[in-house]
């Protein structure tokens, strides 16, 4: 089951750039990680009770770098609570959504995550993720 949105994923070419940027918008700085499976360094800002994701290439590899390679610094993804990811993996898939994850992996705060194929949704890359934060 879906709970809420919890935090919004935003490409940056400059994560110490970014940082200035969001603490001087005013927004709560929380810290960065580096998620060596994902090749990025991550940077959170809690917004109420949901997060905005800073996140930066730690190599041209990464799907981050891709990302920015063709669409520049810019909005990612929309991460979404659940309780259960494989269980939301599972549901999601019998209603015929395309899934990038056929089972959980970790990210950032070594949470459960899975992505949904962006096809799925007509454009929008969707994250499930459980203990988020």
């Amino acid at each position: 089951m879906i709970k809420k949105i919890d935090h919004l994923g935003i490409a940056v070419t400059d994560l110490a750039e970014a940082i200035e940027i969001y603490r001087k918008i005013g927004l709560e700085f929380v810290g960065t990680e580096v998620v060596d499976e994902q090749k990025v360094e991550t940077a959170f800002f809690r917004v109420g009770e949901s997060y905005f994701e800073l996140l930066a290439a730690t190599d041209p590899s990464s799907p981050i770098a891709k990302f920015i390679d063709k669409n520049g610094g810019r909005m990612h993804h929309i991460a979404l609570a659940v309780d259960d990811v494989e269980a939301e993996i599972g549901r999601l898939q019998a209603q015929g959504f395309e899934m990038i994850d056929s089972a959980p992996r970790r990210g950032a705060h070594g949470n459960l995550i899975a992505f949904m194929h962006p096809k799925a949704t007509k454009g929008t890359l969707l994250e499930i993720c459980a203990k988020c934060h």
